[in-house]
């Protein structure tokens, strides 16, 4: 029988996976003091209610982002139906832990969504599929031409089945693990060049994601990969994957980002950035009318 690999070139140095995996102390790295390997509220706390019929539990992340988006897109498009209560989840204190946030997602991650323009009151989780549900109860931004609305929900499913190797994968070991492994960040990195040229490559014949028209499909894109390619995400990132050399890409995520709704829904829950520019709440349009003020007064 030929000796077992000689595990000196592990990382961390000696290490051997057992064979049933163990929780048995932290793994380092950000987020290390929330991830465990169970679900379940931690403690008691109920979730506020504000006046508005849709109320929002998220995190200005890309996935909170995209909701956000989406609702002042709506509001934009005249919409009054879609007004919202945002409320901040600092999924760094482990708010996604609470009694009430785990009621309406089980799985504990932002955002989650509640329509109490009905009753019974609907509760939906995950961000694709809040996309999902605005679109359809307001008929806006997602075609119902069968062949659109496919075309449409192939790229949504697209981004929500890619970006976690652009999140998860390439942004975890790049900018959050506690140590450089080559292998991982080469193996990511590798992955979300493709997607990148998976994403110029179709942007140079549509204007759009999903074609002529903007969608749910832009919405949800747009905040993962523009914000590599604007800098935003991961610092060096840009630089890193060489996202300038996608010209059609770019072309898209100036054209998307110049919107006036997608600039208000990036403020909405924002848990980092300038503390003078962060919007940890949205009840009313003046909150946000009030940080891009300040934006402007500032010149950022």
């Amino acid at each position: 029988m030929a000796d077992a690999p000689d595990p000196a070139g592990n990382q961390p140095a000696g290490y051997v996976p057992p064979r049933v995996w163990k929780w048995e102390q932290p793994s380092g790295g950000a987020f290390a003091n929330i991830n465990r390997p169970i679900s379940g509220a931690t403690h008691d706390k109920e979730l506020p209610i504000g006046a508005h019929p849709i109320q929002l539990y998220s995190l200005g992340t890309p996935n909170g982002q995209k909701v956000t988006i989406m609702l002042e897109e709506l509001l934009a498009a005249g919409h009054a139906g879609a007004e919202y209560d945002a409320w901040k989840i600092d999924i760094g204190t482990g708010d996604q832990f609470g009694s009430g946030f785990v009621s309406l997602n089980p799985n504990s991650k932002i955002p989650a969504m509640v329509d109490r323009s009905v009753d019974p009151a609907i509760p939906v989780f995950e961000s694709g599929a809040i996309l999902v549900f605005l679109a359809e109860k307001f008929g806006a931004f997602l075609p119902t031409d069968p062949a659109k609305r496919a075309r449409t929900m192939s790229w949504l499913m697209w981004q929500m089945g890619s970006a976690p190797f652009l999140g998860g994968g390439f942004g975890h070991f790049f900018a959050y693990a506690p140590f450089k492994i080559e292998y991982a960040i080469n193996r990511y990195a590798m992955e979300v060049k493709r997607q990148l040229h998976v994403l110029d490559t179709h942007l140079a014949t549509n204007r759009y994601v999903a074609g002529d028209d903007y969608t749910i499909a832009d919405m949800a894109i747009w905040p993962w990969y523009g914000g590599v390619a604007r800098g935003d995400a991961y610092a060096g990132a840009a630089e890193f994957l060489d996202t300038a050399g996608y010209a059609h890409f770019n072309r898209w995520v100036a054209e998307v980002g110049a919107r006036e709704p997608v600039q208000r829904g990036r403020l909405v829950n924002r848990g980092s950035g300038p503390e003078e520019f962060r919007l940890a709440e949205r009840h009313a349009a003046a909150d946000i009318d009030e940080v891009r003020a300040r934006m402007k007064a500032s010149g950022a």
